[in-house]
């Protein structure tokens, strides 16, 4: 579908399916004039009630208990930061933003134990060759949209030059870990908007305890199942049995179809009709992130990035082709010091691990329907709109399915 005219005379795509946004991304780097900045202007959003995360409205997910904060910042060191940039309206709306994930207070010279799995593969995760190589993790995990990818990942290699002189000496050039999700229906993906200023915003913003959730940072453009996505997070604790240890997730949601929509096991998107954004379909990915304090080999975190993907199917996500659903798992209790020859460690026994595989499950599930929860509704590029899922209704549609709230 094209739409208004730019300055230079070449039409401007309302939405771009991902062969189209290449062919307009390829466009702009030789004209550019054919995407301007925009001008500034206050966030479009709108909400009829306070946004509330899904235990506030009585729905509880899975057995296990929460942390403090029921996010993976319970993961003692984890810090999470957003830098979101809700700017301009038509055809040159900016709805995107940078999450940015810290293992610890310096995951370069401190590396942690990590695994990823890809359980379909149409997006990206830049850095997951090193964690495939040495089973660490060595950077913090960049959230943000498909064309500021690249943007996101020179801004973080800027702030790593700038923290670590030592870099290209005695400290080896880091692959920083950028992993995205598609904003075409809201953002003007081709104007490429992210610069090295808000990498470095996300990174400063970064702190322990509440994390924002919803239409915010990496997840400011996005949709989840045919509602306004974005940011969501959850953690469980372990029984003292088995260590007491913390798992939390944290999501990137832009996938799904309204019907799939799933809340502990109510088919909560059949019973929504309305408020249908118009022809969004085509934004299916989604990336998860998981954290533990359990000292866990990268073995083992591959097999609990895969039990966060039971979690998303739990939701109703069918996974389909068009779809990067990219997981990536680390374990803050196996730290490895980069100039250290010799560690010694303790190991979470596998006999024990089925409730650890539980908690990840759980937290999954709980972290995209909180992102579903507290976005807001958000006009966009063209006025496109994605509109908040309206939880008022939620009490109602549980209970009609047997489902007593809390």
């Amino acid at each position: 579908m094209l739409g208004a005219t730019s300055n230079a005379g070449f039409p401007v795509p309302l939405t771009l399916s991902r062969r189209a946004f290449l062919k307009a991304s390829l466009l702009a780097s030789f004209f550019p004039s054919v995407f301007v900045s925009p001008r500034l202007s206050d966030p479009i959003t709108h909400s009829s009630i306070p946004r509330k995360r899904l235990r506030e409205l009585g729905i509880v997910i899975g057995e296990l208990p929460t942390g403090t904060w029921n996010a993976i910042t319970d993961v003692r060191g984890v810090r999470v930061g957003h830098c979101t940039r809700i700017e301009g309206d038509g055809a040159h709306a900016v709805r995107t933003g940078i999450t940015v994930i810290f293992p610890n207070d310096d995951v370069f010279k401190n590396n942690v134990a990590a695994a990823h799995f890809i359980l379909n593969g149409n997006g990206e995760m830049t850095g997951v060759g090193q964690i495939d190589f040495s089973g660490l993790l060595e950077s913090p995990i960049f959230l943000t949209d498909t064309s500021n990818i690249g943007r996101v990942m020179n801004g973080a290699l800027s702030w790593f030059l700038q923290t670590y002189p030592e870099i290209g000496d005695t400290l080896p050039v880091p692959m920083p870990v950028v992993a995205e999700t598609y904003a075409y229906f809201l953002h003007d993906s081709p104007g490429r908007y992210l610069r090295d200023e808000d990498v470095f915003a996300a990174i400063k913003d970064a702190q322990a305890g509440r994390v924002a959730e919803g239409g915010v940072g990496g997840g400011a453009g996005m949709l989840c199942y045919e509602f306004k996505g974005g940011i969501g997070t959850a953690s469980r604790v372990l029984p003292k049995s088995h260590g007491g240890y913390t798992i939390g997730a944290l999501v990137q949601a832009n996938h799904g179809g309204r019907d799939d929509l799933m809340i502990n096991g109510v088919p909560v998107g059949r019973e929504i009709r309305d408020l249908v954004p118009r022809a969004p379909r085509q934004q299916k990915s989604i990336i998860l992130v998981g954290a533990t304090d359990a000292p866990m080999l990268p073995s083992q975190l591959h097999r609990l990035c895969k039990r966060m993907a039971v979690g998303l199917a739990r939701t109703g996500s069918m996974f389909t082709h068009g779809s990067g659903d990219l997981l990536l798992f680390f374990s803050t209790g196996l730290t490895i010091p980069r100039h250290a020859e010799v560690v010694n460690f303790e190991i979470f026994n596998d006999e024990f691990i089925d409730v650890a595989h539980q908690a990840a499950i759980e937290a999954a599930e709980e972290a995209v329907l909180n992102a579903l929860c507290m976005a807001e509704t958000m006009v966009g590029i063209n006025g496109n709109t994605a509109y908040a899922l309206p939880i008022e209704r939620l009490p109602d549609i549980m209970r009609k399915y047997g489902q007593r709230l809390n």
